[in-house]
């Protein structure tokens, strides 16, 4: 038997046939790669950057709305204490009037218009503030309320007579003031 030994032409033949084509590398690839590997890297880091301060964001929004959430319910809680404190003189004078045993009308009389004083400037410093409407007053059914509708030499749609006071706090109505009003003639 014959053995043949590959001619060295054919070797480089198979050589080629088996390798896959490579291209030859233009100039410059590799330093566009590499800028571009850089570029990628910047990218991830600003990335990062940017979920990092989004999460601080978020935390500090969070934290922002717990104390605001705090402050509302402490503000609701201890909002009635200045008012309660502005009365309590008010119940130290009833108290001291009801002490007296052998009052006579005058002192009582005296001591109850005092003590309506004090009462009156407590819910002025609380903004709680009478709706007392005169006679002829226009009719304003946000801040009265009608009992009854008389006829009247007024005007029709007008206060006649005041009934009860009414009271605003802070521009909102606790109690309408009850009127009667003039009717149509």
């Amino acid at each position: 038997m014959s053995e043949t030994t590959p001619s060295p032409a054919n070797s480089e033949t198979e050589a080629q046939e088996t390798r896959p084509h490579q291209p030859e590398a233009e100039p410059g690839l590799g330093s566009e790669l590499a800028q571009l590997q850089s570029e990628l890297a910047d990218l991830k880091a600003k990335s990062a950057d940017l979920a990092d301060q989004y999460l601080r964001a978020k935390a500090e929004a969070e934290n922002a709305r717990r104390r605001a959430e705090d402050e509302i319910s402490k503000a609701r809680k201890f909002a009635i204490d200045s008012f309660a404190e502005s009365l309590l003189p008010v119940t130290d004078s009833l108290e001291a009037g009801l002490a007296i045993k052998d009052a006579s009308i005058e002192q009582i009389t005296e001591g109850a218009q005092a003590t309506l004083r004090q009462l009156l400037s407590a819910l002025e410093r609380n903004k709680v503030v009478a709706i007392k409407p005169e006679a002829g007053t226009k009719f304003d059914p946000n801040l009265h309320q009608a009992i009854s509708m008389v006829s009247s030499e007024q005007e029709a749609n007008t206060v006649v007579s005041l009934l009860q006071k009414g009271y605003t706090i802070a521009d909102r109505v606790l109690r309408p003031a009850l009127v009667t009003v003039a009717a149509p003639k």
